[in-house]
C-alpha cells in the first residue's frame, strides 16, 4: 500500500476509534426520566378513568349506609270529583254534588332492627372502596413504568441512529478511498464492490433505526403526553434489591395487587354476614303527618300517626338461600383469586430481578467486547497497512466494533428497565414512594366528602361540587 493509501488509513480509523469512545459516553439530552414520569402522572387518562372510579365506589359507601338513616317523603294531591244529588228539600231538582279536595302528607321510617344486614354491607362497600384504591395504585405503577419503559427505549434509538449515521458516513470515506485506491491500481474492483455492499447496508440499517426511533417516539408522547427531545444523561440506576427472597416478601406485603385481592375477599365475607341477616325480621319506626282541606267549604282534617312495624321472611321460592350459596361462591373464587394473585407477584419478582442480573452482566461483558473488539480494529487496521489485511479484513474488524457498541447501548437501557421492573413488580414504583415533584392524589379526600351522604344544599355538599367542577377533564 502506497504512503498516501496509508495516511488515509490512519485518518478514518481515528475517525472510527473518536466515534466510538464518544457514543461510550451519555448523551447531552434535554427531558429527564422525571419529566417523563411526571408527565406521565399528570397526562394519563387511565388514572384519570379509575380514580373517577372510585369517586363511584365512594358514592356507594354513602348509597349502603343511607338505609341506616331516617327516610323522610311527602306526597301531595288535588282530587276533583264530580256528580248531582236530588233529595226532597231540594223539591226533586239536581244540585251538584262534586267537591276538590287537596292533600299533603309527610312521612317517616327509621329502620331499627335488621339483623346487621345493613350494617355488613356499609362495612362490604369499605372494603370495597380500599380494593378500588389500591387498582389505582397498580394502574399507577403501569403508567409509570411504561413511560419509564418509554424513556429509555427513545434513548437507545436514538444512539442508535447516532451509531448508524456515523457508520454510514465512516464506510462512505472508506468507499471513496477505495475508489481512489483503484484508481492508481492499489486495490480490485473487488474491494470497491465490498465497500459498496457495506454502504448499502448501513444506508439499510439507518432507515430501520430511524423508523424504530420514530415509533419509540410515539410511544412516549402516547405515555408522557409531551414529545421527547434529545433526553438528559442517563439517571443514576433506582436503589433495588437482588434478593429474591427478601424482595418477594415485600411483595405479598406491599403490592396494590395483593391489598386489592385481600380487600375482595373480606367484601365478600361481608356480604355473606348480610345473606344470612338477611332472613331475619326487620323492625322499622314508622310517622306519618297528614292534612287535608275541602276547597269547596274549606272543611278540613289533620292527621298524624306513630307506630312501630315489625316483618320478616317466611317464604320467597328458595330466593334467600340462593343468595346466600351464591355469596359464598364469590367469596370463594375471591380466595382463588388471592391464591393466583400472591404467585403472579412472587413470580413477577423473579422475573423482574433475573432481567436485571442478566441485563448487568450483558453489559460487563459488552464492556469487555468493546474493549477487545477495540484492540482487534486497531491491529487489523496496523496490518492492513503493510499488506497483510484486506479492506474486508477492516470492514469485518470495524462492524464488529460497532456491534459491541450496539450490544452494550441495549444493555444499559435493558439494566434501567429492568430496575424499574423490579421496583413495580415490588409495589414500590408509586408517585409518593418516587419523591415525583406532582400533586399527589389523595383518593381519601373524595371519600371523606362523601361519606356521610351530604344533600345538594348542604354547606359540605355545595364544597363537594366545587371539587366535583375541579376534577372534570379538560379534554
Amino acid at each position: 500500500m502506497s504512503k498516501a493509501g496509508q495516511g488515509r488509513m490512519w485518518r478514518r480509523s481515528a475517525a472510527v476509534l473518536a466515534v466510538i469512545s464518544g457514543l461510550g459516553s451519555p448523551s447531552a439530552w434535554a427531558d429527564t426520566l422525571a419529566d417523563a414520569l411526571v408527565g406521565a402522572y399528570t397526562h394519563s387518562g387511565l388514572l384519570d378513568q379509575n380514580r373517577a372510579l372510585l369517586r363511584a365506589a365512594d358514592e356507594d359507601v354513602a348509597i349502603a349506609a343511607s338505609v341506616l338513616r331516617p327516610i323522610i317523603s311527602w306526597s301531595g294531591d288535588v282530587t276533583r270529583q264530580f256528580g248531582n244529588s236530588t233529595s226532597a228539600a231540594t223539591g226533586g231538582f239536581s244540585r251538584d254534588a262534586g267537591s276538590t279536595t287537596a292533600t299533603i302528607g309527610l312521612s317517616a321510617t327509621l329502620q331499627l332492627f335488621d339483623g346487621g344486614a345493613d350494617a355488613a354491607r356499609v362495612e362490604a362497600s369499605k372494603e370495597t372502596v380500599l380494593a378500588t384504591r389500591a387498582s389505582l395504585l397498580s394502574i399507577e405503577q403501569n403508567v409509570l413504568l411504561r413511560a419509564a419503559v418509554a424513556f429509555f427505549n427513545v434513548g437507545r434509538q436514538q444512539e442508535f441512529v447516532a451509531l448508524r449515521q456515523n457508520n454510514l458516513r465512516l464506510l462512505q470515506q472508506e468507499l471513496r478511498a477505495s475508489e481512489d485506491r483503484f484508481e492508481v491500481g492499489e486495490v480490485t474492483r473487488t474491494d470497491v464492490a465490498l465497500a459498496e455492499a457495506a454502504v448499502a447496508q448501513a444506508r439499510s440499517n439507518l432507515a430501520a433505526a430511524q423508523r424504530d426511533l420514530i415509533q419509540a417516539q410515539a410511544e412516549y408522547a402516547n405515555a408522557t403526553g409531551r414529545q421527547p427531545g434529545r433526553l438528559s444523561a442517563v439517571p443514576r440506576l433506582p436503589r433495588t434489591t437482588t434478593d429474591i427472597g427478601n424482595a418477594q416478601s415485600v411483595a405479598v406485603r406491599t403490592h396494590p395487587e395483593m391489598e386489592q385481592a385481600r380487600r375482595q375477599v373480606a367484601a365478600n365475607e361481608l356480604l355473606i354476614t348480610a345473606s344470612v341477616a338477611d332472613r331475619l325480621p326487620t323492625v322499622s319506626l314508622d310517622g306519618s303527618l297528614g292534612l287535608q282541606e275541602n276547597l269547596g267549604n274549606r272543611n278540613g282534617s289533620e292527621t298524624g300517626s306513630i307506630g312501630v312495624s315489625v316483618s320478616g321472611p317466611i317464604y320467597r321460592g328458595g330466593e334467600l338461600s340462593a343468595r346466600e350459596r351464591r355469596a359464598m361462591a364469590v367469596r370463594d373464587a375471591a380466595r382463588g383469586n388471592l391464591h393466583n394473585v400472591r404467585h403472579d407477584v412472587q413470580q413477577d419478582v423473579v422475573d423482574a430481578i433475573s432481567n436485571l442480573v442478566a441485563a448487568r452482566a450483558s453489559l460487563s461483558a459488552s464492556e469487555r467486547q468493546i474493549r477487545a473488539a477495540r484492540v482487534a480494529f486497531q491491529g487489523v487496521r496496523e496490518e492492513a497497512t503493510l499488506g497483510a489485511r484486506t479492506t474486508l479484513d477492516v470492514l469485518d474488524a470495524e462492524q464488529d466494533l460497532l456491534d459491541a457498541e450496539t450490544n452494550r447501548i441495549s444493555a444499559r437501557a435493558d439494566q434501567y428497565i429492568a430496575a424499574y421492573q423490579v421496583l413495580e413488580s415490588m409495589g414500590l414504583l408509586t408517585a409518593q414512594r418516587l419523591g415525583l415533584p406532582v400533586q399527589i392524589y389523595d383518593p381519601a379526600a373524595y371519600y371523606n366528602l362523601v361519606k356521610s351522604g351530604p344533600t345538594k344544599r348542604s354547606k359540605q355538599g355545595q364544597q363537594l361540587d366545587k371539587v366535583l367542577r375541579a376534577l372534570q377533564p379538560s379534554d
